[in-house]
């Protein structure tokens, strides 16, 4: 074997050898981006879950088929924190019967906290469990990975109640709903303080959401 022929064989090891390595670096940055997507895409449609949910049954605080069975709409609102509410409404039957059943129930909403058990085994450190309760039945409860639920209430002159009576009425006109979603468990690190995961997070924020039977008075 001469010296050239050396030369040749370890330059086409080296050239062998950087394709291989661009080619593992392609493959992890196609797992890694496919990982990203649909991360993100979950974080999306969680979110959008929990809107789709809030607006219905916030929509219709103060409303009762039997119109007569909440004569003062001011009187609806029954508790309200920064992170709970509850209210007198007419929930609907079921999917396909949108209307209420003429009975007056009492629907509260409220999220629990990072460090419940429920949610102490997700890699996320910040999701919490939203729950939502009509009457005294158990509460319904799903981690669609909220990390922030707030709510702030408004007057009818459009200031923020900052301290609210013990009992209705409440003097609450419109709401203010922060609602941020990350996903309990992604791809990525914990580097980020503020962010969970690379997947990003998803906030939405509902200003001076009014349920019509509110301003009815």
């Amino acid at each position: 074997m001469g010296f050239s022929t050396l030369i040749d064989i370890l330059g086409s090891t080296l050239v062998g050898g950087l394709i291989l390595l661009i080619l593992f670096r392609m493959n992890d940055s196609s797992v890694e981006n496919s990982y990203l997507n649909s991360g993100e895409m979950i974080v999306q449609s969680n979110l959008l879950s929990v809107i789709e949910l809030l607006e219905h049954d916030f929509r219709k605080i103060g409303y009762c088929e039997d119109y007569d069975k909440i004569p003062n709409p001011a009187v609806a609102i029954i508790e309200a924190t920064d992170t709970s509410i509850s209210f007198r409404t007419d929930v609907a039957q079921s999917q396909a019967v949108q209307t209420g059943d003429g009975e007056v129930d009492i629907l509260k909403y409220w999220v629990g906290s990072p460090i419940d058990s429920d949610v102490m085994g997700t890699p996320n450190p910040k999701d919490r469990i939203l729950y939502r309760q009509v009457n005294s039945e158990t509460p319904l409860s799903a981690n669609l990975g909220i990390t922030q639920f707030n709510l702030k209430y408004f007057d009818d002159d459009g200031e923020e109640i900052l301290a609210m009576p013990a009992a209705p009425p409440l003097g609450i006109i419109t709401l203010q709903i922060d609602v941020t979603v990350e996903n309990t468990a992604s791809y990525g690190d914990a580097a980020d303080e503020d962010v969970y995961s690379k997947d990003k997070s998803a906030f939405w924020r509902q200003i001076r959401l009014s349920a019509p039977g509110l301003s009815i008075r």
